[in-house]
C-alpha cells in the first residue's frame, strides 16, 4: 500500500513539472519575445495582445494521439469518475452525489452504453491539494475511467484541471464558477455553470435598481439634488465578503461591476470563515448595525453556512435592509439553515423554472431522495448526462469523448441551454442568469413585470 501511495505522489509530481503549454499561444510568446527585445513596453505591447489573445473566441482544439485507439473489448461496465464526496448527507455537496446517481440510474435503465452498465467511480478528500489529487489520478491512471465530473468548487476544480490535462481524459466541471478554470486553454476542460464574470453584471444591476427604487421611496424628485441624493444612496451599501477563493473571486467581479453604476459601499469588510465562528460574526453585525449613516442595504458573499449564519444573525437583531449575496443563498442547505431569516434574500438564480425537463426533473429527484434539488444538483445531472451521451456517440476512446462533448453543444439540460465557447466555457445566453430571492422557503424568481422591473424589499427606517 505504501508504495502504491508513493508511485502516485510521483505521478501527481510528474504532473506540475511536465505541465503543456497550448500551442496556439502564439501572442504570448510573441509578447515575451518583444520584451526581451527591448520593445516589450506596457504601451507597445498590450494593443498588439489584444488583437491577437482573443481566448474566448477561439476554440481549443486536441491535435494530440488517441483517437486512433481501438475500444477494450475486455470491460464489462463503463467508468465515469466523479471527483466530490459520495455522501448523500455531506452539508455542500450531497444533493450533488445524489444527481450524479440519478443520472447514471437513468442511463442503465434506457440500455447503458451498447448493453454494458454505466458506474460511477468517486473520490475525495477534504484536503483536495494532499489525499484528493490521489483520488483523481487514480480515477485517470488506475481505474481509467472515461471522463470525470467534478470538483465540487474552484480550488477542487483546479486540481483535478492540472491532471486530466496530462491524463487526456475530459472533465466537465458542473458547478464552479471560477472563471480562471477555463483559461488555461485546456482542451478537455469544460464548465457548465455561468462563472463569476457572467453573473457579477446580473446582481449589480440588481443592486443598482434597488437603489433607484429606494430613492423613489424617499418622494424626492428634485432635479437639483437628485444626482447628490443617488450618490448618497449608493454610499449606504455595504460589502461583507469572505476570503475563501470562490467568494473572493466573485467580489472581484462584483467590484467591477459596481465602477459600471458607480456604486461604493461604504464599507468592505473582509473576514475568514476558517476561523472559530465568534471570532467573526459578532464583528460583522456590530459593525452593520452601528453604521453611521445607517447602513440601507448589505451586500454579502461567501459560503453557504457563513452566509447563513450571518443572515439570521442580523435579522435576529433587527436589520431590515434588503440582503443580495452571491449564488451560495440559492442552495437548499442555506434557506434550510437560515430558516425564515432568509426569507426575501437576493441573489443570482442559476436555475431557472418554467420548462417542462426541469419539471420532470424535480418530480424524479424528489420522488428518489425526498428533497428539492437546488441548482448544483441541476448542474451535476447535467454533467453526468453530458458525458454519458459523449460516451455513447464517441465510443470508448478518451479523444473521440472529447471530441464529442464538444460537439453536443449547444445541449438542452435541465438547467437550460449548455454551449462552450472557444475555452470550453458556457456562452453567456439571455436568460441564464436571473434574481431570484427565497419565498414560502422555495427559491424562485423575483417577482418582476415584462419590462424587468423587479420588487423589492425596501426598509423605509434605513432610507434617507
Amino acid at each position: 500500500m505504501q508504495i502504491k501511495m508513493f508511485s502516485l505522489l510521483a505521478i501527481i509530481c510528474l504532473l506540475s513539472i511536465n505541465a503543456e503549454v497550448p500551442t496556439h499561444c502564439g501572442s504570448l510568446r510573441c509578447g515575451a519575445e518583444n520584451r526581451e527585445s527591448g520593445v516589450g513596453n506596457r504601451k507597445s505591447v498590450r494593443p498588439q495582445a489584444r488583437q491577437n489573445w482573443r481566448t474566448r473566441a477561439q476554440q481549443t482544439y486536441y491535435a494530440g494521439p488517441g483517437r486512433e485507439q481501438t475500444p477494450p473489448t475486455d470491460i464489462n461496465e463503463v467508468l465515469i469518475g466523479y471527483f466530490g464526496p459520495n455522501d448523500v448527507s455531506h452539508p455542500e455537496a450531497g444533493d450533488m452525489w445524489r444527481a450524479a446517481v440519478l443520472a447514471v440510474e437513468e442511463a442503465n435503465h434506457a440500455g447503458g452504453c451498447n448493453g454494458l452498465p454505466f458506474h460511477l467511480v468517486p473520490g475525495w478528500s477534504d484536503s483536495p491539494w494532499t489525499a484528493g489529487a490521489t483520488h483523481v489520478v487514480r480515477m485517470a491512471y488506475l481505474d481509467k475511467v472515461w471522463a470525470i465530473v467534478g470538483g465540487v468548487n474552484g480550488p477542487s476544480t483546479h486540481l483535478a484541471e492540472q491532471v486530466v490535462t496530462k491524463a487526456r481524459i475530459t472533465l466537465i466541471n458542473p458547478v464552479s464558477t471560477d472563471k480562471t478554470v477555463n483559461l488555461a486553454n485546456v482542451p478537455w476542460m469544460f464548465s457548465c455553470v455561468p462563472a463569476d464574470h457572467i453573473q457579477a453584471p446580473v446582481l449589480a444591476e440588481a443592486i443598482n435598481r434597488y437603489l433607484l427604487m429606494s430613492q423613489r421611496q424617499t418622494g424626492k424628485y428634485g432635479i437639483t439634488n437628485l444626482k447628490s441624493q443617488i450618490e448618497n444612496l449608493k454610499s449606504q451599501i455595504a460589502l461583507v465578503s469572505a476570503v475563501d477563493h470562490d467568494s473572493h473571486l466573485f467580489a472581484v467581479e462584483l467590484a467591477k461591476s459596481f465602477d459600471q453604476y458607480q456604486i461604493a459601499p461604504a464599507f468592505h469588510f473582509e473576514f475568514d470563515p476558517s476561523r472559530p465562528t465568534e471570532s467573526w460574526i459578532t464583528e460583522i453585525v456590530e459593525k452593520i448595525l452601528k453604521a453611521n449613516p445607517p447602513v440601507g442595504g448589505l451586500v454579502l458573499i461567501a459560503g453557504v453556512r457563513p452566509s447563513a449564519q450571518i443572515v439570521s444573525a442580523l435579522r435576529q437583531r433587527g436589520f431590515d435592509g434588503a440582503i443580495f449575496g452571491g449564488p451560495s443563498m440559492g442552495r437548499r442547505t442555506f434557506y434550510e439553515e437560515a430558516g425564515e431569516d432568509a426569507e426575501g434574500v437576493i441573489f443570482p438564480l442559476l436555475y431557472p423554472p418554467g420548462n417542462s425537463s426541469r419539471d420532470d426533473f424535480e418530480g424524479k429527484f424528489a420522488h428518489r431522495f425526498g428533497v428539492h434539488p437546488d441548482y448544483t444538483a441541476a448542474y451535476t445531472y447535467d454533467a453526468v448526462k453530458l458525458v454519458i451521451a459523449a460516451i455513447r456517440r464517441a465510443g470508448l476512446n478518451r479523444a473521440q469523448i472529447r471530441d464529442a462533448v464538444r460537439g453536443l453543444a449547444p445541449y438542452q439540460g435541465v438547467t437550460g441551454i449548455i454551449d462552450w465557447d472557444g475555452l470550453g466555457s458556457p456562452r453567456p445566453v439571455p436568460g441564464a442568469v436571473r434574481i431570484g430571492t427565497i419565498k414560502n422557503g422555495r427559491v424562485q424568481p423575483l417577482s418582476g413585470t415584462a419590462s424587468g422591473a423587479v420588487t423589492y424589499r425596501l426598509p423605509s427606517s434605513h432610507l434617507p
